[in-house]
């Protein structure tokens, strides 16, 4: 089976689309972690429901940056449920 061609992918002469770009992400997890930890997260803004849930919301740099925080979720014990590219000018409340 051929390898896809990455270098028509999009028309973007190859690059991936925005994967070293900043952008705005909504991540949903299962459990709770409080206000504290936001510096753990590197000042995402974090939330809570009044279940088991928590949200993690905010500016991230890139890619390595998102795998920084799915990682860190995922050694503080949380169950990852979503994460949502959130376009800020047209989301903004959801920041």
């Amino acid at each position: 089976m051929p390898k896809p061609d990455r270098t028509r992918a999009g028309g973007n002469g190859g690059r991936l689309p925005e994967a070293d770009q900043e952008a705005f992400y909504r991540i949903s997890l299962q459990g709770r972690l409080g206000p504290e930890w936001a510096d753990w997260f590197d000042g995402l803004s974090i939330s809570a429901d009044e279940g088991t849930m928590t949200v993690l919301s905010g500016r991230v740099e890139d890619q390595a940056a998102l795998y920084g925080h799915l990682k860190r979720a995922r050694d503080a014990g949380l169950t990852l449920l979503s994460v949502t590219r959130i376009d800020p000018k047209r989301d903004r409340e959801e920041i």
